[in-house]
């Protein structure tokens, strides 16, 4: 009898320490900006950082009188993810994207700072690349690739894409 309530007492108190232990914690590190990826007029792909955007959509009409062009940003859906909200900004002329912000993406720990490091810059090029959300996730970011293509999705929807 006293086995068995040394065992039954043992087990709860395990299964406190096992529940009561946070395995993340809320992250103290300075979150960076949002990454962007924009194409020069030769195609070459630049990167630099932005600034948080709201949903408007904007156009402006083109300075050069030979030309119509257009230039059109809108932002996707903020798509929830397990880890964090994704949305994805883009600015789209003469129906060609040549930039994607990504505004909101997981950054609440280290990890995702990490992740979000090499899988953001990828995801932005490759749909600079296909100019479309017809692209490859990024291995080892799922979460936040899925998140990414819905926005994205949403976004070329609304630009009519």
């Amino acid at each position: 009898m006293k086995r068995i309530a040394l065992w039954l007492l043992s087990t709860v108190s395990v299964l406190v320490l096992l529940f009561g232990y946070h395995t993340s914690t809320e992250s103290t590190l300075a979150t960076s900006a949002p990454t962007s990826i924009v194409s020069d007029d030769d195609g070459s792909g630049t990167t630099g950082t932005g600034s948080t955007g709201s949903d408007a959509t904007t156009t402006t009409g083109g300075s050069d009188d030979s030309s119509d062009a257009s230039t059109t940003t809108v932002t996707g859906d903020a798509v929830d993810t397990r880890w964090g909200p994704v949305q994805v900004q883009l600015t789209v002329a003469d129906g060609v994207i040549t930039a994607v912000d990504v505004v909101q993406y997981p950054q609440s720990n280290h990890e995702d700072l990490e992740i979000n490091s090499y899988a953001i810059p990828a995801l932005v090029q490759e749909t600079l690349d296909e100019q479309s959300a017809d692209i490859d996730m990024v291995s080892g970011a799922t979460v936040t690739s899925v998140g990414y293509l819905q926005s994205l999705q949403s976004a070329l929807d609304q630009a009519g894409l």
